[in-house]
């Protein structure tokens, strides 16, 4: 099985990229996103810790989200590959994922980076909250939030990746196509 990362700041459009890039190489999309949503909607043990975290902005502590990828990973453990979006955020993650895949013979094959400017971000989240039924989305202070603690746990994560992983940077600004053809590429198949 295959490991790709897709990262970048929130609102940058990885979600997007994922969905297109997953029908193109037939991967699974891992959306940390997306799991802990269905995780809080379902009211688990780990939802209910998950909410708390999440609703205010704040990053999942590196423990439980190293346990809850571990079950992805061996969900997942017959694909052709998985596209990870959102995972890892922190150096703690990375270290903690490398972990994860060396148990199952895996390793990271590629690390995709979308860079957008803060300015445009907070453009694309206000946007999406007028669309989006996400209750995380409605708080304009939270959006502000989720891009510091960008700038501070997952920006400096992403420079840790680029010194273990081959990492291609792309501008996240242009239309979803032309990205997507841009990432698509780059990929090693």
């Amino acid at each position: 099985m295959k490991v790709f990362i897709i990262t970048g700041p929130p609102y940058s459009g990885k979600g997007t990229q994922c969905e297109f890039l997953k029908n193109i190489l037939e991967y699974q999309h891992i959306s940390t996103g997306d799991i802990c949503r269905a995780e809080k909607e379902n009211k688990t043990e780990i939802g209910l810790v998950l909410t708390e975290f999440e609703e205010k902005g704040d990053l999942v502590p590196d423990e439980i989200m190293k346990n809850l990828f571990g079950n992805i990973l061996d969900k997942n453990s017959n694909s052709k590959g998985i596209i990870l979006d959102g995972y890892p955020r922190t150096n703690v993650q990375v270290d903690n994922l490398i972990e994860l895949l060396e148990e199952r013979s895996l390793e990271i094959e590629q690390v995709i980076n979308i860079e957008v400017s803060e300015k445009e971000l907070l453009k694309r989240a206000k946007k999406r909250a007028e669309t989006s039924n996400r209750i995380d989305d409605k708080d304009e202070q939270t959006h502000v939030k989720r891009i510091k603690v960008y700038q501070e746990k997952t920006k400096p994560a992403i420079d840790y990746m680029k010194t273990l992983f081959k990492v291609h940077d792309f501008d996240g600004i242009g239309s979803v196509e032309s990205i997507t053809h841009k990432i698509k590429s780059s990929l090693i198949n």
